[in-house]
């Protein structure tokens, strides 16, 4: 499906909730084969060497998908849940740097960037990384999945969270 500017336009306009749109011309840029599914609410980013949680925190995963909504935090309880936080029985998770949350976004892909087959129902919105700002000590890094951009916030802003932890 073509993304159309008029198309996006109309929908910001009137307010409803639309679907992924992809362009179908450009490349991928987290393609499915890059991320193989543990079939445990996990997938392992073989470009990366990165295992990732499909779901965001406060989502269950459950008969192959996210339930439930994602919950917003703030930065520092972003960085607190991840301490020791285990998931399909392994630990060593943590809230990813920049670059790894931004190696996540579909480029091709707005509302949300990302690739909704391994990772189902993901907000279109902000997701912290533990990335601090080099110029203000109450800002942090984010990756926005609404359309693969980053920028930082305000620490005490609520986000939401993805963990990730490096494949064994």
């Amino acid at each position: 499906m073509k993304f159309t500017l008029f198309a996006c336009a109309m929908s910001l306009l009137t307010g409803m909730a639309s679907a992924q749109t992809c362009l179908s011309d450009a490349p991928e840029t987290a393609s499915e084969t890059q991320f193989v599914d543990n079939g445990d609410g996990t997938v392992t980013d073989t470009d990366h060497d990165l295992m990732w949680m499909q779901c965001s925190i406060g989502q269950t995963w459950e008969n192959g998908s996210c339930t439930g909504d994602a919950d917003a935090l703030t930065w520092q309880q972003a960085l607190q849940q991840a301490h020791g936080y285990e998931f399909a029985s392994l630990d060593g998770w943590r809230l990813p740097n920049v670059k790894e949350l931004a190696s996540l976004t579909e480029r091709q892909c707005v509302r949300p960037a990302i690739n909704e087959t391994r990772f189902p129902n993901t907000p279109s919105d902000d997701y912290w990384s533990s990335t601090p700002s080099l110029s203000d000590p109450q800002r942090a890094w984010v990756v926005a999945f609404f359309n693969s951009s980053n920028s930082i916030k305000q620490k005490d802003l609520f986000v939401f969270v993805r963990l990730v932890r490096t494949a064994d």
